[in-house]
């Protein structure tokens, strides 16, 4: 076990410490392990309290969530296991006033007994409680009674009509009333790429196989109703709301909103694909996504995997979700667009066509042979790029091959306009550095090329196409680049002076030994040389392209070649 704590005894207090000196707004009770709203009004003109807590590892709730508008005090146990009743109580004490508290618990065995018990106290010295329990877990419908199901990342949504009923002033039966009505039309499933891991225990709740997920878990670490293959991003988000949905009886017309909810380990990449089709299915089915909001709001530790939540809508309740609100983890308004909004972007104007020349056919097949060769050494790529990078060469150059595959007879029409035409697909189609410097490479390379060029015609395009990428990259032999392949090419070009079926072939055999040679470099330019020493044995993963292709344009030519004079 890896995790940034000094002592896995005090990971509660110790991280409330830094929520709380990282908000003026909020202040952390002293002998328990309670944030509250540092200015509340003076106890006889408090509104209604809010309340809530749990187990912490659910970071940011709920401390996070502390703020006007919200909750007004968060009570943490330790990690997944319910805080005492002494620290709810005293919870309580320090947040509410005459007007009494709102607590809302998430349905968990613990939980209910001790915020239950905590409650039944606070009466007896007079303080009026209400407590809402949210069992928003859809996944165990066939499981359990709906009394009976879990509470997990729907709660957040609770949270704020509590809040914002309070903060109206209403009274603690109405904000009891209306935080119930929400759970009760509120429904959420997840799912879980992998495991987490309590400090205390010091090993991953369950183990996932390389290709399996589980389906329908609670936030505990615990497993989910059923094991499953992976599958994609969109399939699950299916999945999950076809469940969701049938549970809450949704049909078209009705008015939701939908909660995004990472659960601890999962990018914001892929949050955001999560949502695009979430969105997309539940306005497919024709229900009107009024709000929406993603982020790691109520999680499982460092837990991969996300669950969905949607909320049956009416003006009441929508009113209450846009009241204002601030605290540390709120995600804001969570206001949607009816659709996608989509803007035409600006294009260059375009050359006019030329007609094909004698060469049409060749250059295009030579283009195409270099491509899958591309296409063939992904794996190469990816894994010299992950050794010293970030492993995305290989689906770069792919990429780049399938955009000169793509490319229709007329970008062939000559010499320049065929290499015009790769560097300008090879742009649009690479990421990072590597479409960037090809496209220069090869625009500069067109420049002056005659449209019928000769053996040094196409020795001057080369040297000039190296020097633009040299000067774009501001690299140099021996800094472990593309160059380390490239510049021993246009050396062993120039001086096969025979033939340009030698001269090629020489280039292509020079720039595999320059990329083979750069496993011996230390890598001075891009992320390699962020490894130091470290990236020191592994070839470049930009030079061994450059080997890569150019053996391919050599063997395209020769074979174009042979097919002529037969």
């Amino acid at each position: 076990m890896k995790k940034l704590v000094n002592d896995p005894r005090r990971v509660v207090r110790e991280m409330l410490e830094g929520v709380c000196d990282l908000d003026p707004g909020l202040a952390l009770l002293a002998d328990h392990d309670v944030v509250l709203r540092a200015e509340l009004p003076p106890t006889d003109g408090r509104p209604v309290a809010v309340i809530s807590g749990g187990g912490s590892g659910h970071e940011p709730a709920h401390a996070g969530y502390v703020g006007p508008g919200l909750l007004t005090a968060a009570v943490a146990g330790d990690v997944f296991t319910s805080p005492s009743v002494d620290s709810v109580l005293a919870g309580i004490r320090a947040a509410a006033g005459p007007a009494g508290a709102v607590l809302i618990v998430k349905n968990y065995t613990g939980d209910r007994l001790n915020f239950g018990l905590a409650a039944e106290l606070a009466r007896a010295e007079g303080i009026p409680v209400e407590i809402v329990i949210v069992a928003d877990d859809v996944a165990l419908s066939d499981t359990v009674p709906r009394e009976r199901r879990r509470g997990i990342a729907g709660t957040v949504l609770v949270h704020k009509i509590a809040g914002a009923a309070a903060a109206a002033g209403c009274g603690v039966g109405e904000v009891a009333r209306l935080a119930r009505a929400g759970a009760a039309d509120l429904g959420s499933m997840g799912v879980a790429l992998g495991a987490c891991t309590v400090p205390a225990v010091g090993r991953p709740g369950f183990t996932l196989g390389e290709d399996e997920i589980e389906i329908g878990l609670g936030i505990h670490g615990e497993q989910g109703i059923a094991r499953s293959a992976m599958v994609s991003a969109d399939t699950l988000v299916d999945r999950l709301l076809e469940a969701i949905l049938a549970d809450l009886g949704l049909t078209a017309g009705a008015a939701v909103a939908l909660l995004v909810n990472g659960l601890g380990g999962t990018p914001a990449m892929e949050l955001a694909i999560i949502a695009r089709r979430a969105l997309a299915s539940l306005r497919g089915r024709g229900l009107r996504v009024e709000r929406a909001w993603q982020g790691s709001l109520l999680t499982a530790l460092e837990m991969p995997g996300c669950s969905l939540s949607v909320l049956k809508l009416d003006p009441e309740r929508l009113a209450l979700l846009d009241a204002p609100a601030v605290s540390p983890a709120w995600p804001g308004n969570g206001r949607v667009g009816a659709a996608r909004r989509v803007v035409a972007a600006a294009e260059a104007t375009p050359e006019s066509a030329r007609a094909a020349g004698p060469q049409s056919q060749r250059l295009q097949a030579i283009a195409q042979a270099v491509a899958a060769a591309l296409e063939r050494a992904e794996p190469i790529l990816t894994d010299l790029d992950a050794r010293a990078g970030d492993g995305d060469l290989g689906l770069g150059m792919t990429r780049g091959a399938v955009a000169i595959q793509a490319l229709d007879f007329a970008a062939f029409a000559d010499a320049p306009t065929a290499l015009r035409s790769i560097g300008e697909a090879l742009r649009r189609a690479i990421g990072g550095s590597s479409g960037p410097f090809y496209a220069v490479g090869l625009l500069r390379a067109a420049r002056d090329l005659p449209a019928e060029p000769g053996m040094n015609d196409w020795g001057r395009a080369f040297r000039a196409g190296i020097e633009a990428i040299a000067e774009l990259g501001g690299a140099k032999a021996g800094d472990c680049t593309m160059l380390d392949a490239l510049l021993p090419a246009i050396y062993a070009f120039d001086a096969a002076a025979d033939s340009a079926a030698s001269a090629l072939a020489a280039a292509a055999a020079a720039a595999e030994a320059g990329a083979a040679a750069t496993a011996a470099l230390r890598p001075r330019l891009g992320r390699s040389s962020y490894l130091g020493d470290r990236a020191i044995g592994v070839a470049d993963g930009g030079a061994t392209a450059v080997a890569i292709w150019l053996r391919a344009l050599a063997s395209g030519f020769n074979d174009g070649a042979e097919a002529e004079a037969s």
